[in-house]
C-alpha cells in the first residue's frame, strides 16, 4: 500500500507549465503584472534612443519587479537579484530573466523621477476603484533615518575651530619646508621635496570638505534670512504698517549649532522620539476611508508645520479637488495652516498644543455661543473640546499612523538606502505608489471574496 505521494525532484516535465499556474489564483504578483500593463511608462521608454549594443531589459519588467519588491518590503538591489533566482513570484514578473543587482539599481536610480510619477497614477487608480472619497484626510510626518551616521556631522562652530587648526598645521608644514629647503635636495634626490606626508594630504582634503560645508551653511543662512524678511515685509504690507528690516540678509551667519553631515550633506540631525538621528522628514496625507495616500513629500526640515501648505496643495494636484476635512497633530499648528485649509473650503482639525490623553478625555464640551475676539488658537481649542471635534480629530490616529506602521514594520522601511534629498524623495513617492496598489489589491480581493460567498 502506497503511503506517500510520488517524489522525483529531478524528473523533467513533458510539457512546460504555464507561468499563470506557478502561483495561487489571485496572487499579488499577478495583480502587479496587470497593473503595470495599464501604467503610463512613456517617460521611461522615451529615454531609450540608441540601438547599439545589447538590448536593455524591458522597462515594464523592471517596473513590475521593483513595484512588487517594494510592496513586499524588499529594497536592496542585491536581495532582488537573489529573489529573481529563488522566488517564484519574482521569476514570474521577470519572465525568468535574472538581472544583476547593478542593472536593477541603475534602472531605479536613472528613472527615479519617472518612478515617482507613478504615485500620482496610483492615486487615480484608487479613485477609479472608489477608494478615495476625501471626506477626511489626515496629515502626519515621521523621521526616517538617512544613509549617514550622525557622528559624521559637525556644527558650524566646530567647523570654524577645525578650519583654523588645519590651516595652522598646514601652514607650519609649509614653513618647515622653506626653512630646510637647502637640505631637501640631498635628502629627496629627484623628488621636489614638497610632497606633503600622507596624514597632511588627508587633512588637506578634510579642510576642503569643511570649507565647502561652511559655505553651504552660510548660503542657507542668507537664504533663510531673505525668506524671513520677505514674509515680514508681506505681513507688514497686509497690516498697512511700515516695514523696518532688522538685518541685512547678506550679512546673516549660521547659528553656531547649525550642522552639516559629510556623508549625506542634505540629511539633517532630527529628534525621533527621544533619539537624536541623522534623518529626513517623511510626510503623508492619507484618505480616511481606505488608507490610500493622496499626497507624499520628503523634506530635510525637522519641523512639520512648514510642510503642510505644500502637502495640502499636492492633494488637489493629485486628485483634482480638496478634502472636506483635514486633521493634523500639534506639530502642524499655525494660524497660517488653519487659514490655508479654510480657504480651500475644507474644515481644519489641528491640535493647537500637546494634550495628555487623560486631559483630553477629561475636557468638558463648551456651552453657549462662541465668545467674540478669540484668537485662532483659542477657537481651535474650543472646537476640539466639543464632542464632534474630538470625534473628527480622533480619525487622524486611526488613519495616518497605521500607514507609517505599515511602511516601517510590514515593509521594513527603517532607513533610506540612498543619499541625497531628491533621490530619496522620488523613491519615497514610489514607496507610496506601492502602498496604494496594495490597498487596491486588498479591496479587489475582499470584493471578489464577498461575491464568491454571495453566489455560493
Amino acid at each position: 500500500m502506497k503511503r506517500f505521494r510520488d517524489y522525483f525532484p529531478e524528473q523533467p516535465y513533458l510539457m512546460p507549465a504555464s507561468p499563470m499556474e506557478w502561483l495561487p489564483e489571485g496572487h499579488l504578483a499577478y495583480f502587479i503584472h496587470e497593473v503595470v500593463k495599464s501604467l503610463d511608462l512613456s517617460m521611461i521608454f522615451a529615454s531609450y534612443r540608441e540601438e547599439r549594443g545589447r538590448p536593455p531589459f524591458d522597462p515594464r519588467m523592471m517596473v513590475a519587479v521593483w513595484m512588487y519588491a517594494y510592496a513586499v518590503g524588499v529594497r536592496s538591489s542585491r536581495r532582488v537579484e537573489r529573489a529573481l533566482i529563488e522566488d517564484v513570484s519574482f521569476r514570474f514578473l521577470s519572465g525568468n530573466q535574472q538581472a544583476k543587482y547593478w542593472a536593477l539599481n541603475s534602472f531605479r536610480t536613472r528613472h527615479r523621477q519617472a518612478l515617482s510619477q507613478l504615485f500620482v497614477q496610483s492615486v487615480r487608480l484608487a479613485e477609479k476603484a472608489g477608494l478615495v472619497e476625501l471626506k477626511h484626510v489626515a496629515i502626519d510626518g515621521s523621521k526616517v533615518k538617512a544613509n549617514a551616521s550622525k557622528h559624521k556631522a559637525m556644527s558650524y562652530a566646530r567647523m570654524r575651530q577645525e578650519e583654523q587648526r588645519l590651516l595652522r598645521e598646514v601652514g607650519e608644514y609649509l614653513a618647515e619646508c622653506d626653512r630646510i629647503d637647502a637640505l631637501e635636495d640631498a635628502e629627496y634626490g629627484d623628488r621636489s621635496g614638497l610632497e606633503p606626508p600622507e596624514h597632511l594630504r588627508t587633512q588637506a582634503g578634510r579642510l576642503k570638505a569643511i570649507q565647502e560645508a561652511m559655505r553651504e551653511l552660510e548660503q542657507e543662512a542668507r537664504g533663510e534670512a531673505e525668506r524671513e524678511q520677505d514674509e515680514r515685509r508681506q505681513q507688514a504690507e497686509a497690516e498697512g504698517r511700515e516695514f523696518k528690516p532688522r538685518l541685512d540678509p547678506a550679512r546673516a551667519e549660521p547659528k553656531p549649532t547649525a550642522q552639516r553631515n559629510f556623508t549625506d550633506p542634505e540629511s539633517k540631525i532630527m529628534l525621533k522620539g527621544k533619539e537624536v538621528v541623522q534623518a529626513y522628514n517623511a510626510q503623508l496625507a492619507v484618505d480616511s476611508e481606505h488608507q490610500v495616500i493622496v499626497a507624499a513629500e520628503l523634506s530635510n526640515q525637522a519641523a512639520d508645520a512648514p510642510q503642510l501648505p505644500g502637502l495640502y496643495q499636492q492633494i488637489q494636484q493629485n486628485t483634482g479637488r480638496y478634502p472636506q476635512e483635514a486633521s493634523a497633530d500639534a506639530g502642524y499648528w499655525s494660524g497660517k495652516n488653519v487659514r490655508t485649509i479654510g480657504e480651500s473650503g475644507a474644515e481644519a482639525f489641528i491640535a493647537p498644543g500637546k494634550v495628555k490623553h487623560h486631559e483630553w478625555r477629561a475636557q468638558k464640551a463648551p456651552r453657549g455661543r462662541i465668545p467674540k475676539g478669540l484668537t485662532d488658537r483659542q477657537l481651535m481649542k474650543r472646537k476640539l473640546s466639543t464632542k464632534r471635534g474630538k470625534q473628527r480629530y480622533a480619525k487622524r490616529q486611526g488613519t495616518v499612523e497605521p500607514v507609517f506602521g505599515q511602511f516601517k514594520f510590514a515593509r521594513h522601511l527603517q532607513q533610506f538606502l540612498h543619499k541625497g534629498l531628491d533621490k530619496n524623495r522620488c523613491l519615497w513617492r514610489f514607496d507610496a505608489a506601492a502602498h496604494n496598489l496594495l490597498k487596491i489589491f486588498k479591496a479587489r480581493t475582499m470584493k471578489s471574496g464577498c461575491t464568491a460567498a454571495a453566489s455560493s
